[in-house]
């Protein structure tokens, strides 16, 4: 969405109040990109194949009455599967994470039923955020693990950043970590899947995205893209 006058003028105005480090990993930002969300190499490194992931999501599975309509036309199967292969071909899980996801649903149907009602119900379901996303976290845990366990963090939270990317994070524990420490946010953070773990990287990246709301983020793909820049070696 595009900035009224106001509103550039008083993010300006905020910009200046910034802390020290938060300012440091902007110019670490604008260094690297400095065309900021729309330079062209930012699109090609960065958005572009998250974007592209999150097309392919909404042409292959669609949103909540589409994913739904599938579901009661007992097509979870499928969904599970199109899930898998759209995170596949992109880099965003480990190649261990991708093997650990894709055995435990595609060789069980009852695995492959149980992941895409979960989905559906972590990206659409009743209830606060916080009982979704432990319903989630729930149904993650009970999958079958074949050589290495299913549920971390970024099997957790790559599908509802695919999705639903306007509000869901992707969380990669170590290069959020260091982003949080570069910009001087106290991130309550732990390994064992948590609500408040989660809620706090989602406060991290309102906070961030408020901080550089003149440089006109879209979405968390862009946040998300931003602090990967702050805390990944391929930026070091």
């Amino acid at each position: 969405m595009w900035l009224t006058e106001f509103q550039r003028g008083y993010a300006a105005s905020v910009s200046v109040e910034l802390s020290r480090k938060a300012q440091s990993c902007r110019r670490k930002f604008m260094r690297v990109f400095p065309g900021g969300f729309r330079d062209e190499t930012y699109m090609a490194w960065e958005r572009g194949y998250k974007w592209e992931a999150h097309r392919l999501w909404i042409a292959q599975i669609g949103r909540r009455d589409e994913h739904r309509s599938a579901l009661e036309s007992g097509k979870a199967k499928t969904i599970a599967a199109t899930a898998v292969r759209i995170e596949s071909s992109r880099s965003l899980l480990f190649s261990f994470e991708k093997m650990a996801i894709r055995d435990a649903v595609t060789h069980s149907p009852a695995a492959a039923r149980d992941f895409a009602y979960g989905l559906h119900d972590w990206l659409y379901g009743s209830g606060s955020e916080r009982q979704r996303f432990e319903r989630w976290a729930d149904v993650l845990q009970i999958l079958p693990k074949r050589q290495t366990r299913v549920a971390t963090w970024p099997v957790t939270t790559v599908f509802g950043f695919i999705a639903r990317p306007r509000f869901h994070m992707f969380v990669k524990p170590t290069v959020l970590q260091r982003a949080a420490k570069a910009y001087g946010f106290d991130l309550d953070y732990s390994s064992q899947l948590s609500w408040t773990t989660y809620e706090s990287v989602l406060e991290f990246s309102r906070l961030v995205r408020d901080d550089i709301a003149d440089l006109r983020p879209r979405d968390q793909i862009d946040i998300q893209s931003y602090l990967w820049v702050q805390g990944s070696d391929e930026y070091s």
